[in-house]
């Protein structure tokens, strides 16, 4: 999935008052961690997820997260990344993107 720079600010100003669903520990991205997402990305469509640790690799791994979910990559700020998927049933979308 591609968004385009002002589809990936709309959705960066729409997270902006999100509290981080996941958190990404010591562990890593284990499948426990990836099935959160998962379900996360269903409930609410757009998502913040917090890097503990790994926060060198954070680059990587949110490259994995998004290859595992399907999901967009919309921004990184610091140690947050924010994710978007829309729900598959049209009727049940809560973000309409510009």
């Amino acid at each position: 999935m591609n968004l385009s720079s002002s589809q990936r600010k709309y959705l960066r100003g729409l997270a902006h008052p999100l509290k981080p669903v996941v958190v990404v520990g010591h562990e890593g991205v284990t499948d426990s961690v990836m099935a959160e997402v998962g379900q996360a990305l269903d409930d609410h469509e757009l998502i913040k997820i917090r890097f503990g640790d790994f926060k060198e690799e954070k680059v990587a791994l949110c490259e994995q997260m998004i290859k595992h979910s399907g999901a967009a990559l919309a921004g990184m700020i610091g140690h947050v990344a924010i994710f978007y998927r829309p729900k598959r049933d049209l009727s049940r979308r809560k973000i309409q993107l510009p």
